[in-house]
């Protein structure tokens, strides 16, 4: 009895081990699979980390100064000196107004004419403008130009009379886990997501989808093969190209972008891997129940792709979100890869948010292959 389970079991071993080779060869035959597995990733960390940012810099305003004296001239010169900003002067608040509507500025700084005075009595009053048809570039313009203005105020107040904003306190400013405030720092973590997600879901998808529109799925049921046994020579070549996505984004952060790994590597490994299967069973269930390319193609965009991007909080923060959405956000896995990543590379090893996530990614891997055996096993009957 016990030679006889010892033989099946060595025998579903090579079936495995057959089919995985099998598997392997098909994807290296694929160029489309290698593009998406290799070279995507590497597109993605360039475009998303160079081209994507919140940081504002170069930001364009309009100055106007409607009398000149060594208090303007002082705080003109700290905009000046700023890599956050270029000066345009402008003769009248007019001029000011139709460089805005122009787009040629995105935000004006009005000194009165009294300025130099009000600044000794401390009552003085400053003028920001910024152009808010995007709404988040202008809340951050305006907070740059006020705390350009509170920096060289902390630096020049005369006779101990700085303005009402600026009490007599020393203020120290901490940027905490992101001490080089480079919105880099957490676009690059969520762009990991982007990549395991694509190669997990999309691309398992696709090709399972493949195998049931040319047939070649009812010709291995015709074998001895188990769905469990397809379904895991399916899985593993594509988690290893996962892993191997995941190792280029890791290398590429470090050396493109020099964002920080804080946490452990192996802990990185782990959840990333946990995730990978979640999204290795999303690609198996949706191709068992479609069988057809096009419509796995745009069913995992939808249940995958978009949520990834939109709702995980790799873009936009969660807590802002209505709570309709936020409460929607909590049935994709992205949402917790995300937390996990942005926590491991900035803030390190913080059992508080790690385990609870990766107990969620592990909970959502286990239901979906159970599902994606289910299904297949009912194809074969």
């Amino acid at each position: 009895m016990i030679r006889e389970q010892l033989a099946k079991r060595r025998q579903s071993i090579r079936r495995v081990v057959a089919l995985t080779r099998k598997e392997t060869w098909q994807i290296l035959r694929d160029p489309s699979a290698i593009a998406i597995g290799v070279i995507l990733p590497l597109l993605m960390l360039i475009l998303f980390g160079y081209g994507l940012s919140f940081d504002i810099k170069n930001l364009p305003v309009a100055v106007v100064v409607e009398h000149s004296s060594e208090d303007t001239t002082s705080a003109v010169s700290a905009l000046r000196l700023s890599r956050y900003f270029v000066v345009h002067p402008a003769g009248t608040m007019a001029d000011a107004e139709v460089m805005m509507s122009k787009q040629k500025v995105h935000a004006i700084l009005r000194f009165p004419p009294n300025f130099s005075r009000d600044v000794a009595k401390g009552d003085a009053t400053l003028l920001v403008a910024v152009n808010a048809t995007d709404a988040n570039t202008a809340r951050i313009a305006s907070t740059y130009v006020k705390g350009a203005i509170s920096t060289w105020q902390a630096r020049d107040a005369k006779d101990g009379s700085p303005m009402p904003e600026m009490p007599n306190v020393a203020i120290e400013n901490r940027m905490w886990f992101n001490d080089a405030n480079q919105s880099q720092w957490f676009l690059v973590p969520g762009v990991i997501v982007l990549v395991m997600t694509l190669i997990g879901a999309l691309l398992t998808s696709l090709v399972i989808a493949r195998e049931w529109e040319r047939g070649t799925f009812e010709a291995l049921f015709a074998t001895p093969v188990r769905p469990g046994e397809i379904l895991l020579s399916k899985t593993i070549p594509y988690f290893v190209m996962g892993m191997i996505g995941l190792a280029l984004s890791v290398i590429g952060s470090q050396l493109l972008f020099g964002v920080p790994l804080r946490g452990s590597l192996w802990l990185l490994v782990v959840v990333s891997s946990l995730y990978l299967l979640v999204a290795l069973g999303i690609g198996l269930v949706i191709s068992s129940v479609t069988k057809s390319q096009f419509l796995a193609n745009q069913i995992t965009f939808l249940v995958t792709f978009l949520p990834a991007t939109m709702l995980s909080g790799f873009i936009f923060d969660i807590r802002s979100m209505p709570v309709g959405p936020q409460v929607v956000t909590q049935i994709f896995p992205a949402r917790y890869f995300v937390s996990s990543l942005q926590t491991l590379f900035l803030a390190g090893d913080v059992w508080a948010v790690i385990i609870p996530d990766a107990a969620v990614l592990a909970l959502m891997a286990t239901v979906l292959m159970a599902i994606a055996i289910k299904s297949t096993r009912k194809r074969i009957e």
